[in-house]
């Protein structure tokens, strides 16, 4: 039977062999630009929601540059609720007319963005809260479906502000909220935000944190997770069908940003804790990372 010195010796050895793993990825990564999504299961979950926060703050406090990009689905569904309006999907996309787009932009830049920056900085951290409009930081245009409503594409980013809080040890927070050139406000789907973001900045990283364990070849068995794939790959899994439904967006929105110079793309489970912390710092990451086709070791 282990003794309590030695019980305590073996955790503190292991503690000091998860910082040594990470070291070399601290190394590499620090003054470096990790995009990160934030949503599904990660934002609903206290628990859940306060390891991502504390991972975010790691990240800032070793060297690295994150940038959060949060949705915020339920929480608008609640109050579309509260408000009486009926929350409408058409292909996936919520249908935005001119109310739900005022209950979208309420909830999305003043509640749920805001709650992100003050646990952030309760952390220890320091967030700024932005939406696409704020520095012109997104420019956005339809998305161009029928009878979708007010629901934007990004047309273009404007990263000077990013670059400018950053570079001064700020946490920039974005909601996925932005205006055409006539100050008309859309709604963008996150996830493509992030990946937009990613993409101006040239980042080292985007990383989505998802309610599902990565890319898996049968996606009813988790123990078939693909851990790394280069962008030829991932476009055979979509032609497949062996990536399908809610996925393809996921994986489309990954490979865009790494065409156009983010370095690598990772899938994650968010609903596992410190997710994030696992999948950069350690040697065999959590989910699934993506790779320019010319990356691939």
């Amino acid at each position: 039977m282990i003794n309590d010195t030695e019980y305590i010796r073996k955790a503190e050895a292991n503690r000091v062999e998860v910082l040594s793993e990470a070291l070399p990825y601290i190394q590499q990564f620090a003054g470096r630009t990790v995009v990160v999504k934030y949503g599904g299961a990660a934002m609903k979950d206290s628990n859940l929601k306060d390891k991502v926060i504390r991972d975010v703050v790691f990240l800032s406090c070793v060297g690295l540059r994150p940038i959060l990009v949060h949705g915020g689905g339920p929480e608008i569904n609640s109050w579309l609720g509260k408000l009486g309006i009926e929350a409408q999907f058409k292909n996936g996309l919520r249908v935005t007319d001119a109310p739900t787009m005022d209950v979208v932009e309420m909830v999305l830049v003043g509640r749920v963005n805001k709650e992100i920056v003050a646990l952030i900085n309760q952390a220890g951290g320091l967030a700024v809260g932005l939406c696409g409009k704020d520095g012109n930081l997104i420019t956005a245009r339809p998305q161009g479906d029928e009878g979708i409503g007010f629901v934007g594409e990004v047309s273009s980013v404007n990263i000077k502000i990013l670059e400018t809080l950053s570079s001064n040890g700020y946490i920039p927070v974005v909601s996925s909220v932005a205006a055409d050139e006539t100050g008309q406000a859309y709604n963008i789907n996150a996830d493509t935000v992030a990946g937009e973001i990613a993409a101006a900045l040239g980042a080292e990283k985007l990383i989505l944190l998802t309610d599902t364990r990565g890319i898996l070849k049968d996606y009813h068995d988790p123990s078939t997770l693909i851990p790394k794939i280069d962008i030829r790959e991932a476009r055979q899994l979509i032609a497949d069908g062996i990536v399908s439904g809610g996925m393809i967006p996921k994986v489309n929105c990954c490979v865009r940003s790494l065409a156009q110079g983010v370095k690598a793309s990772h899938i994650i489970d968010g609903r596992i804790p410190h997710a994030l912390l696992l999948e950069v710092f350690t040697d065999v990451g959590i989910g699934t990372m993506i790779l320019g086709s010319q990356l691939r070791q």
